[in-house]
C-alpha cells in the first residue's frame, strides 16, 4: 500500500502545482475573491503534499536501536502537521480574504477566464481524486464511506482523496459564487463563496487532524484481522484459551501483537517453545502486516511456561 499511497501524492501533487499556477493568474487578471481563495488551497495542497511524499520517505527508514519498532509512525506525524497546515493557511487564509472582500466587494474582471480555469481545475482535481480513491477502495471492503475513512490507517491516502474531496466542492462553490456575482452584478457573492470554502477547508482540516491524532497516539489493528488472530489461535489443539490480545500500528502496514494464552496442562517447556515459534509463523505468512508477535505463555494450572 505504500507504493500506492505514493502514487496518489505524486499525481496530486503534479496535478496541485498546475492548478496553483493557473489559478493565480486568473485571480490576478480577474480580481475574483473567491479564485484567490481556490489559488491558496491549491498552494497549501501543493506543499502539503511535499510534506506527506517526505513523511512516507521518512516511514520507509530501517529500524534502529534508538527505534526498534522503526519509523513508520513517521507518516502519522506529517498528516497530522498537513492538518494544521490546511486547517491555518488553507481554510484561515480563504477566510480572511472572503472577509476582507465582504465589506469592500469589487466586481469581477474577465470572468470567461474565471470558467476556463475552474473547468481545467476541476478535469485535473478529478483525476487525482480517482487515483487516491482507487487505492482508498482497496481497504474499503464494502464499508460505509465515512466509518471506511475512520478504520484506514494509511493517512496519505486519506489526506489526498479529503483535500481533493474540498477542493472539488471549493471550485464547484467558486464556479457558483463567479457565476451569480457576474449575472446578478453582486460581487458581494463572490466575497461570500469564498468564506464558504475556507469553511469547507476548516472542516476537513479538523477531520484530519482527528484521524491523524488518533492514528499518532496508537491505533488497534481493524477487528477483521483480531478475528484472524482468533481464529488461528483457536485451531491450535495445544491452547486451551487466549486473552488480552493487544495490537497496534506502528506504522500503516506494521503491526505489533501481544497475547496472553493458556496451553493444555502438563506440555512441556519444549512443547510450549514449539507451539510458539509455530503461531508465530503462522500469523505472520496469514497476516503480513503483523511485524512483530509477543506471545505470553501460561499452562492452564497457572504455573509459568518457559518461552
Amino acid at each position: 500500500m505504500a507504493g500506492g499511497s505514493k502514487t496518489a501524492v505524486i499525481a496530486a501533487l503534479i496535478g496541485n502545482g498546475l492548478i496553483a499556477i493557473t489559478k493565480f493568474i486568473a485571480a490576478s487578471i480577474t480580481g475574483s475573491s473567491a479564485m484567490f481563495s481556490e489559488s491558496i488551497h491549491s498552494l497549501v495542497d501543493v506543499g502539503n503534499q511535499s510534506l506527506l511524499l517526505f513523511g512516507l520517505n521518512r516511514a520507509q527508514k530501517p529500524a534502529t536501536a534508538e527505534h526498534p519498532y522503526g519509523f513508520g509512525k513517521e507518516i502519522y506525524f506529517y498528516s497530522f502537521i498537513v492538518a494544521i497546515l490546511l486547517f491555518s493557511f488553507g481554510g484561515g487564509l480563504s477566510l480572511l480574504e472572503g472577509i476582507k472582500h465582504l465589506s469592500n466587494p469589487k466586481p469581477i474582471a474577465s470572468v470567461y477566464i474565471n470558467y476556463i480555469v475552474l473547468g481545467f481545475a476541476f478535469i485535473f482535481e478529478s483525476a487525482a481524486w480517482y487515483v487516491a480513491f482507487k487505492e482508498f477502495k482497496k481497504t474499503t471492503k464494502n464499508f460505509h464511506w465515512f466509518y471506511s475513512v475512520h478504520r484506514a490507517k494509511d493517512p496519505a491516502i486519506i489526506v489526498v482523496l479529503l483535500e481533493d474531496t474540498a477542493a472539488m466542492i471549493g471550485l464547484v462553490v467558486a464556479a457558483i459564487g463567479v457565476t451569480a456575482s457576474s449575472y446578478f452584478n453582486l460581487p458581494i457573492i463572490d466575497s461570500i463563496a469564498s468564506i464558504i470554502i475556507g469553511l469547507v477547508l476548516l472542516a476537513v482540516a479538523v477531520w484530519l487532524a482527528y484521524e491523524s491524532k488518533s492514528l499518532l497516539v496508537g491505533e488497534a489493528a481493524n477487528p477483521e484481522i483480531i478475528n484472524q488472530v482468533k481464529n488461528i489461535i483457536s485451531n491450535a489443539d495445544e491452547i486451551v484459551k487466549s486473552k488480552n490480545i493487544m495490537t497496534m500500528h506502528m506504522g500503516p502496514n506494521s503491526i505489533l501483537l501481544n497475547l496472553d494464552v493458556d496451553f493444555k496442562e502438563n506440555l512441556g517447556s519444549s512443547d510450549v517453545e514449539n507451539s510458539i515459534s509455530r503461531l508465530e509463523r503462522e500469523i505472520k505468512q496469514c497476516l503480513p502486516d503483523i511485524k512483530w508477535v509477543y506471545i505470553s505463555a501460561k499452562s492452564f494450572n497457572k504455573k509459568e511456561a518457559s518461552i
